[in-house]
């Protein structure tokens, strides 16, 4: 008898055990998708650690693929990032130590952890990203609009993201306020003028 009323309890410490560890909480309560659970591996070089100042925007100027999972698009972009790759514009891109960004959203407005975010990312821009928690968001923003899920990750995450690591509205920027580069794209750039006031109201 005794048993029987603990049974309903050692299920519950039983299954909360075994429930997979695949979203972490980053910034109160946004979920965004672990290294861990998507399958990261190792960073391949050393990397260079850095104190967060500003919060810099990006987009993956690669249209949007909706069938594809997250699980899949960090993979394959770590992949990428960890060898030598050619770029779209005929240049060969140098290995790096992991993917470049910090933060990944997307189509679906879904969040997912790339670099840690105690290491500077890298670029194939003429800036040197030391400093910036990088924000990628996926899409040619040039060519493709926003999608309304990324819209309110975007509301949720920027100033959530600011508040945390105390970075001021006017260190919100994006990836062309430091290089000569289309990135982060018309549409998405021409949002950040809102994208500080968030955070300007979120101190």
């Amino acid at each position: 008898m005794k048993y029987t009323l603990l049974l309903p309890f050692i299920l519950v410490l039983l299954l909360g055990c075994q429930r997979p560890a695949s979203q972490q909480a980053v910034a109160g309560d946004i979920a965004f998708l672990s290294r861990e659970a998507w399958g990261a591996n190792a960073p391949v070089l050393p990397m260079r650690s850095h104190t967060l100042t500003r919060l810099t925007i990006h987009h993956t100027a690669t249209k949007q693929l909706p069938h594809r999972t997250l699980t899949d698009k960090m993979r394959a972009l770590q992949k990428f990032s960890q060898e030598e790759s050619l770029l779209w514009d005929g240049r060969t891109k140098p290995q790096w130590a992991d993917i470049p960004y910090h933060m990944y959203i997307d189509c679906h407005g879904q969040v997912a952890e790339g670099r840690d975010l105690g290491y500077a990312g890298d670029s194939n821009t003429s800036y040197d990203p030391a400093g910036h928690l990088l924000v990628v968001v996926e899409g040619n923003f040039e060519e493709e609009p926003i999608t309304s899920a990324q819209m309110k990750t975007l509301n949720r995450l920027v100033p959530a993201l600011a508040k945390r690591y105390n970075i001021p509205a006017d260190s919100l920027g994006g990836h062309l306020d430091f290089a000569q580069t289309q990135c982060p794209g018309k549409g998405l750039y021409d949002m950040l003028p809102h994208f500080r006031e968030l955070v300007a109201r979120n101190k």
